[in-house]
């Protein structure tokens, strides 16, 4: 047992080093285990048989369903973020709400969560938060370091608030792990863990840590509340000319949302009506020409949803032939005028310029996301071919305090890896080894699910390596600099922690509206 800890060590050593070196992440989270795995052979360590399970666990991901939301996912929040509908959302709430320092900054957490829950793309939506609300923040008399804080940790929300990358693949992971630790205690008919359990779960987390965000702000700026600050927002606007700015993502949200929590649809499905939906806002930013057809094509597929769900129209398929009656008729008609919809919309976005830049961004994020997945599967399995997996369970067995005691070693594993790795590493690194001990306690699986979404979030926020902090830097003035940033940062990490410490103390946030929608 020493002999294969010390091969772990070693391995682990050999892993920091490569990513801190700036190797590919890919190519280091698979290659050192493998060179790792190799040399231990030649010494009778390892058996590399071990490694003829590699094709199967590549398989295995690329035959995972759930895992197609994440592309779907991705394209949805390039989309809106090309087609500057989120930036339009953003500026007109700025300006209707920017009177006042503190409305201003509460403007920008609100647009922030609504974007959060649209796109979900932290590197965009810091960006955009820098480059349009930096500067009227500034101008309305808000310090430069509160300002940076704000900044970035609101464009970490997506993370936490669904539908979340983060919380894709922590549902892909978290479900296999609890198999696997009910399977260790004798339950082979567990309840399973779905993405949509995650989302409902992490949505009062995420109104949550929005709350606390507000009360920070406005216990901050009290004391320049009263100071106008009109000239720096811009010139204002009604509230109908927001509104019709923010419902278009507000209805794509509640699409996208509404159909995974209502039963309606899996995920995956629901990232591809999230696809369909971004399609047509971006299209209407274009003309008033494709506006008309957005808007009429949105309002085709809501009255077909809707007289679906009143038992209106039906199409049998049980018989496994299809009868063409009068009713299917009318059916096949409508949904291929839809479908003409979509294709006139997304043909304008290829001849704009939009559609083919915003696919070739999120080929590029998800082959990443998909090759650290490969990757971690490889690691892991080196890893249990040390007897990794036996060590971590005589380590988290031997942590005083039971399984609370098991939580918080976890919980700080993972925030001290977040100053370091990504937050796809951590999940497909961590959660596999991790997981299957510490479920195995009487311990709810969405509830800790989501205690981690929120630790990875916090990891985009930590210095040295937070991406939040990088993205920001790009965007911010040269007489801000890194050390303001990484000041400005410490008292929204703080109330990370604190939100995270609130969830911990009562789990029924996060597993109350699982419970109401799904059990």
């Amino acid at each position: 047992m020493i002999t294969e800890l010390l091969w772990i060590v070693a391995m682990t050593i050999g892993l920091l080093a490569a990513i801190l070196s700036g190797l590919p992440v890919m190519l280091a989270i698979a290659g050192v285990p493998t060179v790792i795995a190799i040399i231990a052979s030649f010494s009778g360590h390892f058996d590399l048989v071990y490694f003829q399970a590699v094709p199967q666990r590549v398989f295995g991901i690329m035959e995972n369903r759930l895992l197609l939301a994440v592309p779907l996912f991705v394209l949805v929040g390039v989309l809106l973020d090309r087609s500057k509908q989120a930036e339009r959302m953003l500026t007109d709430i700025n300006r209707l709400f920017g009177g006042t320092p503190t409305g201003l900054a509460l403007a920008v957490i609100f647009v922030s969560a609504l974007i959060a829950a649209s796109t979900g793309i932290i590197g965009a939506t810091i960006v955009m938060l820098g480059t349009i609300s930096l500067p009227t923040l500034l101008g309305a008399g808000i310090d430069k370091r509160s300002s940076a804080g704000l900044i970035c940790a609101c464009g970490t929300l997506g993370q936490i608030i669904p539908p979340s990358i983060i919380l894709i693949l922590l549902g892909d992971q978290v479900s296999n792990a609890y198999i696997e630790a009910q399977q260790a205690v004798g339950n082979f008919a567990p309840d399973p863990v779905t993405v949509g359990d995650l989302f409902a779960g992490a949505m009062l987390p995420g109104l949550l840590l929005v709350a606390l965000y507000s009360a920070y702000v406005v216990w901050r700026l009290r004391a320049g509340s009263a100071a106008p600050v009109a000239a720096a927002a811009g010139p204002r606007v009604s509230l109908a000319e927001t509104l019709a700015g923010i419902l278009p993502t507000l209805a794509l949200i509640i699409s996208v949302l509404g159909s995974i929590l209502m039963g309606l649809a899996t995920p995956t499905e629901a990232a591809g009506v999230g696809v369909a939906g971004s399609i047509l806002i971006a299209a209407a930013q274009l003309s008033p020409r494709l506006r008309h057809l957005a808007q009429a094509t949105a309002l085709l597929a809501i009255g077909l949803l809707a007289a679906r769900m009143a038992g209106l129209i039906h199409v049998d398929f049980s018989g496994g032939q299809l009868s063409f009656t009068p009713t299917t008729m009318l059916i096949a008609a409508l949904v291929a005028l839809l479908l003409a919809g979509l294709a006139i919309a997304a043909g304008a976005l290829v001849r704009s310029g939009t559609m083919i830049p915003a696919v070739s961004e999120t080929l590029m994020v998800s082959g990443m996301i998909f090759g650290i997945v490969i990757a971690a599967s490889i690691l892991s399995l080196v890893f249990r071919g040390f007897g990794g997996d036996e060590i971590i369970a005589d380590v988290m067995q031997n942590v005083p305090g039971g399984a609370w005691g098991m939580l918080a070693m976890t919980m700080l594993v993972v925030f001290l890896l977040g100053f370091i790795l990504e937050f796809v590493e951590i999940i497909f690194i961590v959660i596999p080894i991790i997981g299957p001990v510490i479920l195995q306690a009487d311990i709810n699986p969405v509830w800790f699910a989501v205690l981690i979404a929120m630790n990875l979030q916090t990891s985009f926020l930590t210095p040295p390596f937070g991406f939040a902090l990088f993205y920001f830097r790009s965007v911010a003035p040269k007489n801000l600099t890194t050390v303001d940033i990484y000041r400005a940062i410490v008292p929204f990490v703080m109330i990370q922690i604190v939100a995270i410490a609130i969830i911990a103390m009562f789990p029924a946030l996060a597993t109350w509206l699982p419970s109401v929608l799904f059990r």
